[in-house]
């Protein structure tokens, strides 16, 4: 019998932290990272190749917008969060059940060292455990390097969406990236 992702999304199988780059683990993000978190966030919303957002959430906000049993932190042996990623529902249909809408960030200096890349690897395995079969985002076009990244770690760009809302007082476009799972949703 196929698993029903919408049964239980928020809970995957237990998950203990991974090491990998070097000197970096890759573990369950906790409610003491959120300090730490939303710097990382709010570094890569000044870059303004992140998102339309302007300004990180409270650590209230964003931990009622991210399902619980999907948010990864990257750290280093001092325990400075170096990235994280987190997953959102796309919708509250049962027929969306198994699609979530995902964001990565690394601290700025940290960088092409395959934090980025070991965060998704973790997100993707996390998701697929819990039925989830696509994982999906929107980017900025300017931003190659998470173009890249998402590529590389199996995603497909699916379309631009054209103009489709105003930052900082112009018309953006997004590339709208998606990864369908070979394991979950496939019966």
């Amino acid at each position: 019998m196929p698993q029903d992702p919408a049964a239980d999304r928020s809970v995957p199988a237990a998950r203990t932290a991974v090491t990998s780059p070097v000197g970096v683990v890759i573990r369950p993000m906790e409610p003491a990272d959120a300090g730490q978190v939303l710097a990382v966030y709010q570094a890569g919303l000044d870059t303004g190749l992140a998102s339309f957002e302007t300004t990180a959430p409270s650590w209230e906000a964003f931990d009622a917008a991210k399902l619980p049993g999907h948010r990864f932190v990257a750290a280093d042996g001092g325990g400075e969060v170096l990235g994280w990623v987190a997953v959102s529902a796309v919708s509250a249909r049962r027929v969306y059940a198994g699609v979530v809408e995902h964001s990565v960030y690394v601290r700025p200096g940290h960088h092409r060292r395959g934090i980025g890349a070991e965060l998704l690897r973790e997100l993707i395995g996390s998701t697929e455990a819990a039925g989830i079969w696509t994982i999906q985002s929107s980017i900025f076009p300017e931003h190659t390097a998470s173009l890249r990244l998402h590529q590389q770690a199996g995603f497909r760009i699916v379309g631009t969406r054209e103009r489709v809302a105003r930052h900082h007082g112009r018309w953006r476009d997004t590339v709208l990236v998606e990864r369908r799972s070979a394991i979950a949703g496939t019966e």
